[in-house]
């Protein structure tokens, strides 16, 4: 996983932003701005995964 470099050089290239896999279903996740502050928690793809996991502890 690479870091963001700044906007001024980073604008528009969407290949080369990190990505990580899902803990549950396995699928690709690629950074987004949202998740900017807690990329390193980020562990699911999506709600419906995290509802899952959440129910099968």
């Amino acid at each position: 996983m690479t870091s963001i470099q700044s906007s001024a050089n980073f604008k528009g290239n969407k290949s080369n932003l990190p990505h990580k896999l899902c803990v549950l279903c396995r699928r690709s996740m690629v950074w987004r701005k949202a998740w900017a502050n807690n990329w390193d928690a980020v562990k699911y793809c999506s709600t419906h995964c995290s509802r899952a996991a959440k129910s099968k502890r």
